[in-house]
This record gives C-alpha cells, sequence and structure tokens, in this order.
C-alpha cells in the first residue's frame, strides 16, 4: 500500500478509535496448525481468537480481539502476519 493511502488509513483509524483500543483483525489461512500457530504468536496469550473452518476443511478463518496502543501497532501486525505463507487479511 503506497504512503498516501497508509495516511489516509491512518487519519481514519484515528478518528474512529481512542487509543489504547480493542481492534478486530480478521485473517484465512491455509489449514496447516502451524501457520494458524503462527497467527496466534503474533498477537500473544493477552487476544481472543476465534476460529471457523472452512466446509471442506482446507482453509481456517481466523478473528482476532487484541488491545492495539496505536494505529501503527495494527499496521504491524498486519506486516508479520503477511509473511505467513498463504494468509489473506481481510
Amino acid at each position: 500500500m503506497d504512503e498516501s493511502r497508509l495516511s489516509a488509513l491512518r487519519a481514519e483509524l484515528n478518528k474512529i478509535h481512542k487509543w489504547p483500543s480493542k481492534y478486530m483483525f480478521k485473517f484465512i489461512v491455509p489449514s496447516f496448525e502451524e501457520r494458524v500457530t503462527a497467527v496466534k504468536l503474533i498477537f500473544g496469550e493477552s487476544a481472543h481468537f476465534e476460529m471457523k473452518w472452512s466446509a471442506n476443511g482446507k482453509y481456517t478463518s481466523i478473528t482476532v480481539h487484541a488491545m492495539m496502543m496505536n494505529v501503527d501497532e495494527i499496521f504491524e501486525k498486519y506486516e508479520e502476519a503477511a509473511k505467513i505463507e498463504g494468509i489473506i487479511s481481510l
């Protein structure tokens, strides 16, 4: 994402959140235990995770509710998640 779009997103998130704030992340990963675990490791034990499996079990939808201190922390979490093979960030 280019810097102008990041700046606009940063401004929008700052407008609707007062930091620190709970933030919801959504991801879809191939249903391999190591990939699901990798997502969990990004957020740690204090986050709340909800998981749903696709009808055929090939994919896992992961919703994460985590306390974020600021917008930049959100961006950092998405950058870390992007390193997981096959992940889709929503």
